[in-house]
């Protein structure tokens, strides 16, 4: 019996306090199994309703507007964000990332839509990445006037769709935008710029150490390891077709991700894509502070640099 009971709590991944996955399938998740509830016409100023992208695979996502827009009033930049948590953890519908989408399109006002890719280990990786793609494609399936959702149809600016994401999230930001250069969009449609926050890449020289990294292992276990092309930029052949004119990436000093974020510009830089790289880094802080520490000087200063770059975009 003790034999028994050892075999079924042996750990396969942890990362705590946020996440446990035990061999026999089991796993506990302490981060992103709360639930904010849509609202029209919240206390803040922004309404939500959840929607149903792909019914068979159970794919989802949270679209937000400003409550004060209206019928007729000038299309508004169309956000499509992807949350971090390794694959394996974090939902657009807790707290942590309805609060920072919802101050998002508050402070940009702008449409937004909060993609809940399916998690790993239940559902590996590609599945995360394939989600991703279809969310993507469902939101600019609403250009002229098509699509299930009214408030794409009717709000959504299909010239400026911008891909956003933290952590893992950035790094599927990058390759969605990748696919989107080599695949193309439906003509009309054009990605204005992608943003990666503290985004997660591999290093083959300093891979394979850190959490983030046997996270990667544990959420894709068919990869070929750190020089997947997937998490490292350097053996993405993809990188210098980007679909988009612009990337903003945020890097922040404390972070174990920093060389790393810092390689991708590098890369991209080095490998004759045409379009604006732009770095914003915070002094003194670590990994995803700002969805932890929301309300604090250099959050807001986040917010408020993405807001930034996502309208200096303006519609003409």
């Amino acid at each position: 019996m003790d034999s028994v009971r050892s075999s079924t709590s042996e750990v396969a991944h942890e990362f705590l306090p946020y996440f446990r996955a035990y061999k026999d399938g089991r796993v506990e998740r302490y981060f992103g199994t709360d639930i904010v509830p849509p609202s029209l016409n919240s206390h803040n100023g922004i309404s939500t309703k959840d929607v149903q992208i792909f019914q068979v695979a159970g794919l989802t996502a949270r679209v937000y507007i400003p409550s004060t827009i209206s019928p007729g009033q000038k299309q508004l930049p169309v956000m499509v964000y992807y949350h971090g948590g390794g694959f394996f953890m974090g939902s657009p519908f807790c707290a942590t990332y309805h609060n920072h989408v919802a101050s998002l399109v508050a402070e940009a006002c702008i449409v937004a839509v909060s993609v809940d890719y399916r998690l790993a280990p239940e559902h590996p990786v590609p599945v995360g990445y394939e989600d991703s793609w279809v969310a993507l494609q469902w939101v600019i399936s609403h250009f002229n006037g098509d699509g299930p959702e009214a408030w794409l149809r009717e709000y959504a600016d299909f010239q400026r769709v911008f891909l956003v994401g933290d952590s893992i999230g950035g790094n599927i930001v990058h390759n969605v935008a990748a696919r989107a250069g080599v695949e193309g969009l439906a003509a009309g449609v054009r990605i204005a710029g992608a943003c990666l926050v503290q985004p997660y890449f591999a290093m083959k020289e300093s891979a394979g150490t850190g959490v983030e990294d046997r996270s990667w292992l544990f959420s894709c276990p068919t990869t070929s390891g750190f020089d997947d092309p997937r998490v490292n930029p350097a053996e993405d052949s993809r990188v210098s077709r980007l679909g988009c004119s612009k990337v903003l990436i945020f890097l922040a000093e404390n972070d174990d991700m920093r060389e790393r974020g810092l390689l991708y510009c590098e890369t991209l830089k080095k490998s004759g894509w045409e379009g604006e790289i732009e770095i914003v880094e915070t002094e003194g802080e670590k990994h995803v502070f700002h969805l932890f520490n929301p309300n604090c000087e250099k959050a807001l200063a986040l917010l408020k640099s993405l807001a930034s770059f996502i309208n200096q975009d303006k519609a003409t």
